[in-house]
Order: C-alpha cells, then structure tokens, then sequence
C-alpha cells in the first residue's frame, strides 16, 4: 500500500476543485506550506486570502464570504482551528448554519515533536458537540479527496480532521463510495466489532488479520463521519457480533469512542473496549513512537478485541 499523509490530499483537491467551481475560495493563517494550501495561492491568487495569525478572524471572515455564494474552505492547525477559533466556528459559522468548510491539519499525537501544545486530541469532541457542525475524519488520501468534495457540495458547516504524517491508501478499491454520514464496512465478520477512524482503520486492519489467526474473526467498519454518525450500520454490526472495540487518534472522552457508546448505551447495550488517548496530554516524539506510547497500535486492540471478546462469552 501506498503511503501519503491526508492533507496532501487535501491540497491537491483543493486545486482541482478551484478549477471545478469559481465559488471555491481558501482562507489560511500563514500556514499554507503546512496546511498544503498553498498550491491553491498558487493557482488561483484572486481567491485564496492569507489572513495572518488570527484564526478568530480567519472563521468569521470565512463566514461573511459564506453569505456571498462563495464556498470558504479555512484553514490551519486543529489545535488553532478547534481551540482558539471555537468562538466564532460555534456563533458565526454553526450558530447561523453558514456554508463553511473548517479544514484542519496536524491533528492528533502525530504531530509529533512538536508536541502537547500542539496535538489536537479534543478536537473531534468540540466540533462534535456543536449544533448543524458535520464532523468528518478521513482515514487516507483517496478517502481525503472524496471527503473535500463532498463537503463543498454539501451546503453547511463541515470540521474536517487531517494528519501531518503519510498513512496507508486502503480504499483505492473497485467500488469504493464515500458518504457524508455512512459508515463503510472494510471487512465482514461476526465475533467482534472493531470501529474505526482516520489514520487508525488501517491498524484495525492490521488487528483483524492478527485475530483471524487466534481464531476470532473481526468486522472492521470505516467511520468516517462521526456527526450525523451511522447509528444504523453501528446497530447491525454489534446485534451481530455482540461486542465491539472503537479506534481512534483522540481522546476517549468526546470522540469515536463516545459517539458510538451514545449509539449502543441507547440501541443495542454490549460490552465496548475504547483504545484512544486516556485522558492526558500528548507528549513530543516521532510518531510512531508516541502512537506506540499511547496504546494506539494494532496490538493494543487486538488485546481490546480478545477482552470483550471474552466478556461476551462468560
């Protein structure tokens, strides 16, 4: 498998699109060599605005654009994007329910070295808890480019989550569909549900491969939009399998793991094991090394899987 990060992706797109829809018009805060936005300045500078350090203003500038038929895409940092900007994301954007696109790079532990300031591990939970905000978080490149274009077709507020480090291409397969709002099943199977988001379905890939052979056959499902969350998909699999484990680069508290223990606590009680960042800060290292540090590796749920496995069947 090819390995690129999502928001390369997501720069790329961005050409494409500016040259699709006249309306398309970028917004960044001096990160555009990071954000990958800078492709777009390139090509099209009339409508690309580097609007400095100042993310507030960046989302409320995005805004009053957004009233003008044009499509804003704004970006920079997650951590900036989510936690300095959420005033006016959540008042100028989601509260009038205006046609902005939030696109955030560099979220999550992967960030790497530059470390706890700067890893975005609660962002999923704010843009989540926020009325008509779509949240959406890719799990690779092809997944990236399919979600950008879905989102400037989509007339509303939309968070979308990107990484800084390269990940596997997993869905360059015939067939591959993506929907805002419908979970896609990777693979089939009937003792354990594993769910999954961004750059950790391919390690609940990994898992399933590693459980096939200790004898538990996993279903893995992509969730790749986590609100309007796929209740239904998420309901069919646990009534099947009758427990599950949710996968995520992000905190347990507000993020994949919650979302879908919202979804079964009211629908369908099992057994959940959550494998995500346990309530604390990041730290700075390479990012494999912190994934690893974390507990956010294949290895870790396949241990969550033969846990809740094993509850089910006691």
């Amino acid at each position: 498998m090819a390995n690129s990060a999502t928001r390369e992706a997501y720069g790329k797109t961005l050409v494409k699109l500016g040259e699709e829809n006249k309306n398309i018009v970028v917004l960044d805060a001096d990160l555009s060599k990071s954000t990958k936005t800078a492709g777009f300045a390139k090509a099209y500078p009339e409508r690309f605005i580097n609007m400095g350090i100042a993310e507030g203003d960046m989302m409320a500038t995005a805004a009053g654009l957004s009233t003008c038929g044009k499509i804003p895409f704004a970006s920079t940092f997650a951590i900036f994007a989510t936690g300095r900007a959420f005033e006016q994301i959540r008042n100028s954007i989601c509260y009038p329910n205006l046609n902005v696109k939030v696109a955030a790079t560099h979220a999550g532990l992967t960030v790497g070295e530059d470390g706890a300031s700067h890893q975005a591990i609660e962002d999923l939970s704010l843009m989540r808890s926020i009325p008509n905000m779509t949240v959406i978080c890719p799990s690779d490149d092809v997944e990236t480019e399919a979600a950008v274009r879905a989102a400037a077709e989509y007339y509303g507020p939309v968070y979308i989550r990107l990484g800084r480090s390269s990940v596997p291409t997993i869905n360059n397969r015939p067939g591959y569909k993506f929907q805002i709002g419908k979970a896609v099943v990777l693979k089939e199977g009937c003792d354990v549900s594993i769910f999954a988001t961004g750059i950790m379905v391919s390690e609940a890939l990994k898992a399933a491969d590693a459980l096939k052979e200790k004898g538990i056959d996993a279903e893995v499902i992509n969730i790749h939009t986590l609100k309007p969350i796929d209740s239904e998909a998420i309901i069919k699999s646990c009534k099947k399998t009758g427990c599950a484990v949710t996968c995520e680069e992000h905190s347990i508290i507000g993020g994949l793991g919650s979302a879908v223990m919202e979804v079964l606590s009211e629908e369908c009680p099992v057994y959940v094991k959550r494998i995500g960042v346990m309530d604390k800060f990041g730290e700075s290292g390479k990012p494999n090394e912190v994934l690893k540090a974390y507990g956010l590796t294949s290895e870790n749920i396949v241990r969550a899987a033969e846990e809740v496995f094993s509850k089910k069947n006691n």
